[in-house]
């Protein structure tokens, strides 16, 4: 078996074509779908990438995988550990237990019980924190101490890039005319995969998606300094996160700019994507739909659905 190194630098298209390659025994490559009730209703012709329909329900199985394969030898050793709201540690439980490695992960105590049953369930070890930014970096170190696990970032990691852009790599081997895709943006790891490997495979405007409570990538982005994220209360869970520094300077350079919903915006995205295109997504996913819905758009445009994490029995709040 050849070497596998860890990218330390920002992935090529090489390194996409090899992550895609690297994961596709485990991963799913997901559906495109396309609705002509939901056309009609936002007014453009849409093609839905279906992350949610992923291993784990998102799109992070794929950078999980990546970077677990990556690190095989370390992850055999003494396990993986990483601090996640939900979708990443799910992802890294489920990636670790298909080589047989341990996984540790650190959630903050309200994160959804859906997604710490789901960590659970792929067999993640899981400790709970605060729900800060510095009591889940201040808790991994310690289980890091105590168990001599490698930590994995979940979004600020270039192996974790390298996977999560094979979503969009995917997308633009169906699609490779696609004029926009809208994308979802917490830490930013999907988005700086899809702003990757558009410029590489594709010639889309890539458009970012955030929570306008939850606005530090806009910020970033439009300040051009990077701006951590403060406590919020959105629906939007998977995007509260601040957007890595790893990402920054890709998004910055390769996305032509991020669209912040509001918190309604976010919930009709998610009611119209369950009653014209049938899919039962996250309200994260929202935020792409939501900004298709109210945005212009000229020719073939993708949407990434990023995820379908949440409490079913929610759902009628929503």
């Amino acid at each position: 078996m050849s070497t596998v190194t860890s990218h330390t630098a920002i992935p090529s298209a090489a390194d996409i074509k090899s992550a895609a390659i690297r994961i596709a025994p485990y991963i799913s490559r997901t559906p495109v779908l396309k609705s002509p009730m939901f056309n009609n209703l936002a007014g453009g012709d849409f093609y839905l990438k279906c992350e949610h329909l992923q291993m784990t329900g998102a799109f992070k199985a794929r950078g999980a995988m990546n970077t677990v394969l990556v690190h095989r030898e370390e992850a055999l050793k003494n396990g993986l550990l990483t601090h996640s709201s939900g979708n990443h540690g799910a992802a890294l439980s489920w990636a670790a237990a298909q080589i047989g490695a341990k996984a540790y992960v650190i959630m903050p105590s309200n994160a959804p019980k859906a997604k710490i049953a789901s960590v659970k369930y792929y067999g993640g070890i899981v400790t709970f924190c605060e729900s800060t930014l510095e009591a889940r970096e201040t808790t991994a170190e310690q289980v890091r101490q105590d168990t001599g696990a490698l930590l994995i970032h979940p979004y600020d990691n270039y192996d974790i890039i390298a996977g999560q852009a094979t979503a969009t790599y995917e997308l633009l081997q169906e699609h490779p005319d696609l004029s926009q895709i809208f994308v979802p943006v917490g830490g930013g790891g999907l988005l700086a995969g899809a702003a990757l490997a558009n410029s590489y495979f594709g010639k889309a405007k890539v458009i970012g998606c955030e929570p306008s409570i939850a606005d530090d990538a806009f910020k970033s982005f439009t300040s051009g300094k990077w701006i951590p994220a403060k406590s919020t209360n959105t629906i939007a869970d998977g995007l509260k996160t601040s957007l890595g520094h790893k990402n920054f300077p890709i998004i910055h350079k390769h996305v032509e700019r991020i669209t912040l919903l509001t918190e309604d915006e976010i919930q009709e995205g998610w009611h119209t994507c369950l009653e014209t295109i049938k899919q039962l997504i996250e309200p994260s996913a929202g935020t792409g739909v939501a900004a298709a819905m109210r945005e212009e758009t000229n020719g073939k445009t993708g949407i990434i659905l990023c995820g379908g994490n949440m409490d079913v029995r929610r759902f009628t709040l929503l």
